[in-house]
């Protein structure tokens, strides 16, 4: 570094290039493939990552069975994950399911440049139509949550479709270049922004200020900065930038999630969060990221399977590495 200047970051090496330019070939085939049988290799490649990654198991098994008692307890979601509560047969065939849902993420975004709107009206089951017409009632600023949650791309394609307008959403800066150019690029043809997390708030706000649209994923730690609330019966730390954005800006926040459904189909769920106009100001970020925790519950009891968060470290009593925060937003093969 000289005279206060940084130097640049280095560019993709030789291998990353070459390893791109196979998982864009790649993609581009997933495009044209007809999907059944993609989506079987799928859930085939995630049942072997199940028998190979046993510390990634234990994880999501310790996860998901808070996940389904708490479930049980509040009278949310299907049968199968209820039972999961109190029979370890259940149990494991959600973990195993979970495996084959984080490949099928993958499978998803590598699609994207594939998706049009016409393609999204036709697959996409909107399960509450009277949120969606609030949301989209009326133009300006907008602060959405979403969580690693099935089709994670798909509530910023609709919020696209429904405005005409971009998504500007945080993403971690990834060690190989060339593939977060790739996953850049395969967002950014469906409309959404990418923006690395040491400019996220700046260019956030910004964003919002010029009546523009964010999207933030809010489900565990990554990077610090967050706010212990009750999540599925237990304390979590869940990232306190949505709360404090809509604060700034007098928004709600608006949770959305995209599940797999059978057949191709997907299904949709918007919920909003108010923020407290009173008390102070501490008082008022717990109440907003509470109402986020507790909506995102309601969205994950649908198929908790889908949640791929269950991964990653989500509670300190269950996980201290929670506290210090993950450094990934995404579903990586590691544990």
């Amino acid at each position: 570094m000289t005279d206060g200047v940084l130097p640049a970051p280095p560019g993709p090496t030789r291998g990353q290039r070459f390893r791109a330019r196979i998982v864009a070939a790649f993609a581009r085939l997933l495009v044209v493939l007809p999907e059944a049988p993609v989506n079987a290799l799928g859930r085939a490649a995630g049942a072997l990552w199940y028998r190979v990654a046993p510390d990634r198991a234990a994880r999501a098994r310790h996860n998901l069975l808070r996940v389904a008692q708490y479930i049980r307890s509040e009278g949310l979601g299907g049968e199968v994950i209820r039972a999961a509560a109190t029979d370890d047969q259940r149990l494991e065939g959600v973990v195993r399911s979970a495996f084959g849902q984080a490949v099928r993420y993958y499978l998803d975004m590598a699609r994207l440049p594939g998706r049009s709107i016409d393609d999204l009206e036709r697959r996409l089951l909107v399960e509450t139509p009277e949120t969606v017409a609030d949301a989209f009632g009326t133009a300006g600023p907008m602060v959405f949550v979403s969580m690693h949650f099935g089709a994670v791309e798909y509530p910023a394609l609709f919020a696209v479709a429904r405005t005409g307008r971009h998504v500007t959403a945080p993403m971690e800066t990834l060690a190989d270049p060339a593939l977060q150019a790739w996953i850049a690029r395969t967002r950014s043809s469906v409309g959404v922004d990418i923006v690395g997390l040491r400019d996220a708030r700046r260019v956030l706000t910004q964003t919002l200020n010029d009546g523009g649209i964010v999207g933030m994923v809010a489900d565990r730690n990554v990077a610090g900065g967050t706010v212990d609330v009750p999540f599925f019966g237990a304390p979590a730390p869940l990232p306190m930038g949505p709360a404090l954005l809509a604060m700034e800006h007098g928004l709600p926040i608006w949770v959305a999630a995209v599940r797999r459904s059978h057949g191709g189909r997907y299904c949709g769920q918007l919920r909003r969060v108010d923020i407290p106009t009173e008390g102070q100001r501490r008082t008022r970020l717990v109440a907003a990221m509470t109402g986020v925790a507790r909506a995102m519950e309601e969205s994950i009891a649908e198929a908790p399977d889908q949640w791929w968060s269950v991964f990653s470290p989500i509670w300190p009593d269950l996980d201290p590495e929670a506290r210090g925060g993950s450094g990934k937003l995404e579903a990586g093969p590691a544990r």
